[in-house]
Parts: C-alpha cells; structure tokens; sequence
C-alpha cells in the first residue's frame, strides 16, 4: 500500500467507485520517482485502473479516477463513462465531493499522452508536462486546467476544489484492484455454528492447573465507569444461559453503578457453574473509584468477596473480612482493563495514570493483562451491520493498535467485543467475539498458573 492515502480515504475512494472491496498499491509519486512524463509512464502504463491524488500546500486533495489503463503508445483521448474526478480535503478539512463525466463528453474522460502526466478531460485536470524540479517543499506544476468541460463540477470552481495552487507537494498514483475477500488483520477461525459450539465448548472444559489448591480462575475487571464490566459478565452468561440475562447492574450513570466487590459465576442449564470467576470492581473516575491501594489488596487477594467499598473510608487491614493470609486461590490469576473503544482519544489522564498504576503493581506479581475493547460496533458501520466483519476492519484495528500503545501490550492481548445491550434474542456473531476474548483470557490464566507451579515446586525442591 504505502503512500500518504489513509484509511478512510480509501474507504471513500472505494464507496464512489464502487463492485466490492479494493486494493489500494502505490505505484507512483513524484517526491520518490521525479516529477516528469518518463517516469509517470513507465510505472504506471498498462497497469489497469488507478487514482491519482493531488496534494498542495493550502493543505487540499483531490484528484481522479481512471478506470482504464494509461498508455503512452496510443495518444488520444480515451472515453469511459465510469471516470471522476473527486475531492478530499479543502485546507486541511475533509470536503467529500464526486465530480462524474458528462455525459456528453465521455469521449474525453481520459488523455493519453507521452509528454504528459496524468490528464483528465481535455483540460479538466491537467498536472504536469516535462520536468517539474521542486522547489522548497513544492513542485509548480506547469499546466492550467479548465473545470466543467469534460466532468460535472456541480458549479464548483478551481478555488473551490484546490485554492486554484498548483503548488504541489505530492502527487500520487495507485493500482486500483478488486478484492474479492477482505484479508483479515487477525485470523480468528470460520464463523458458523460449528465453530460457536466449539468455542463453547473449549470454555466448559476449562480447569485451573492441578496441584495448586485452586476450583476457578478469578479474573479480575477494571475499567472507567460506563466502559461495559457487568455489561461482558452478563453477555457471558447469557451465552451459555441461551437467553439475554441481567444478572450484573449495567447501563449508564456518573458514578459506577457497582459497588462491590463481585466474583460474578457464570450458570449453566445442566447446573452448576463453570470453573472461572468474572470479578467486578467500581468503575475508575478521576477522583474516586477504585485507586491503587484497592487494587493492590485485590490482586493479593486481602479484599473479601462481596465486600461493600466505601469511598470515605477505604480498605486495610483492619478493615472487618480483611484475608491476612490469602490463598491462591483468593488471589487474581488474569487482570482484564476494559474500555469503551469510541473513548480512546478522550480518556482522562488522571485515569490512564490510575490504569498504568495498577499495571505497575500487575507487572510487579506477573499477572497477566489483557485490554477487553467493548463498543465495537460504534466504531464502523460495517461492524454494526455484521459483527463477524470485525477482524476485516481497518477501524477496529486501528483501535487495537491504539489500545496496544496507550498500556504497551502486544496487539494479541488486544480484544474487540460486543456486549448485549439492546437486544432480547442472542446473535451468533456477536457470542463468538465474546467467546473468543473469554477463551484468551482463560488460556492467560492458565499460563499464569503454570507460572504458579513452577514456583511452587522450585521452593519445594
């Protein structure tokens, strides 16, 4: 891919041209190549459809779409009624337009010339003829273009498109190519029914790690008020419950609905519970909530299940229940932070300094982390129209490579989510997500009590 395009402008380019998902491949640039005719046709000839981008110094970008193939040997104009030209940004903010062929003029959608650069129209977008050597920061393109003969600028004018500055400080060609089948950014297994059960029943059949006095895993969950705790308990359980349930107070309020400390079970029709706990905790603020003395006697194991936090007088101990003398089977085996995924840009640093504290103390007992991304689906519309898409979105990973850089964990401890939250009836795809970040958690318990036992048998020994 390479070049300056991003993402969503590829998105954009993609929508308006329009059959399906497309590969965007650098094929030219003139700050990389030269800014002349020679080297345009010789990486860019007969490679089949491209764009062209423009980018000046008033900060716009626009270009054109050719559907064909540029061809230095066939001088001529080339008529195609599948041409645009489009722009992207105006000084620097996103200005979305598409500008198609007249249609009387499709004869003249596309100029083929070898003394030239890229040319659209007879004289609708021109760019460059001859060597352009740059000057300063800029190429001074060397040709004028006359808008509105060959493509419908909808009474747009050259200021309007492009501040008329042709003052370039990029210009860019890229190998359009249909993409049958979007390569996911992460390989997570065929989502069908099949695949759900196994999931299912990979969880079922977990156990802690013998020899080490522990019935269940006790995963801890921390996370900003409103970020989706109780709200993954709950989807958890209504999962294997095979109904939407509400065991765990969520939905949305200032202050953290959940007070306790919770070590939520997760219920099976056949009866009893599975081998692992979700445990909740007051949600971070900036002020209160849980701070790093808590979350310290959490991680050891000192706080008492359902112990009722109390905001004007915190936990020691000589608070009442207080576990002098942990097991480890009372001690947290997997610490999981979750965060709404559309806050990312917006969390306050008092709680990310509160979240790198509590890290600090998990890194210190060699517990693992993992990041639980919940909201997905607010992220990308093709997300909230089919969660099995996910793994195939450049926004979803986009978040999960900004997840990974705000707490520096590997990108695979990273897990998109989506909780039940409006629904009544359970949806295959979004219990496979949540299935598939609850099986990663419990493969990093089960790693960390391998820790465990080597520990134990070496003090044995």
């Amino acid at each position: 891919m390479g070049g300056k395009l991003t993402n969503k402008d590829m998105d954009q380019l993609e929508n308006w041209i329009g059959t399906g998902p497309k590969t965007f491949t650098l094929l030219y640039a003139i700050t990389r190549d030269g800014c002349n005719p020679k080297a345009f046709h010789e990486k860019c000839d007969l490679q089949g459809p491209t764009v062209t981008v423009l980018y000046n110094s008033s900060e716009s970008v626009y270009g054109g779409y050719n559907p064909t193939s540029w061809n230095s040997k066939t001088a001529g104009r080339v008529g195609c009624h599948d041409a645009f030209l489009f722009q992207l940004y105006f000084n620097g903010n996103l200005k979305s337009n598409k500008f198609t062929s007249k249609k009387a003029r499709y004869g003249y959608a596309i100029g083929n010339n070898s003394n030239y650069g890229p040319t659209f129209g007879e004289t609708d977008l021109r760019t460059f003829t001859g060597t352009v050597t740059k000057s300063g920061s800029y190429f001074p393109l060397n040709v004028t273009s006359t808008f509105n003969e060959d493509y419908d600028m909808q009474g747009l004018s050259a200021e309007d498109v492009y501040n008329d500055n042709w003052k370039v400080t990029e210009l860019e060609v890229y190998k359009v190519t249909y993409e049958k089948i979007k390569t996911p950014w992460r390989d997570a297994g065929q989502w069908n029914g099949k695949f759900f059960e196994e999931l299912k029943e990979e969880v079922v059949s977990f156990k802690p790690v013998s020899d080490l006095d522990i019935s269940f895993a006790r995963i801890l969950m921390i996370g900003p008020v409103g970020a989706g705790k109780s709200s993954f308990y709950n989807t958890i359980e209504s999962i294997f419950r095979g109904r939407i349930t509400q065991r765990a107070r969520s939905g949305s309020a200032e202050q953290s609905l959940t007070t306790c400390y919770v070590p939520y079970s997760v219920n099976v029709p056949s009866g009893g519970s599975l081998n692992f706990r979700l445990c909740d905790t007051r949600g971070l603020e900036e002020s209160h909530g849980l701070d790093v003395h808590e979350c310290s006697y959490l991680l050891d194991g000192n706080v008492p299940d359902y112990y009722q936090f109390n905001p004007t007088s915190p936990i020691t101990p000589k608070t009442q229940g207080f576990k002098t003398q942990p097991s480890t089977q009372d001690t947290v085996h997997c610490a999981v932070f979750v965060i709404d995924a559309t806050t990312l840009d917006v969390l306050s640093t008092k709680v990310m300094e509160k979240m790198k504290g509590f890290q600090n103390l998990m890194n210190q007992r060699d517990i693992p982390q993992v990041v639980l991304l919940t909201k997905i689906d607010k992220l990308c519309k093709d997300v909230q129209s089919d969660i099995s898409f996910v793994h195939k979105s450049w926004i979803v990973e986009e978040h999960v490579d900004k997840a990974s850089q705000l707490l520096g964990l590997p990108r695979c401890n990273i897990l998109p989510v989506k909780n039940y939250e409006k629904e009544l009836r359970l949806d295959e795809n979004t219990s496979i997500l949540a299935l598939l970040a609850l099986r990663q958690i419990l493969y990093f318990a089960e790693d960390y009590m391998y820790s465990l036992r080597e520990r134990k048998n070496l003090l044995q020994n």
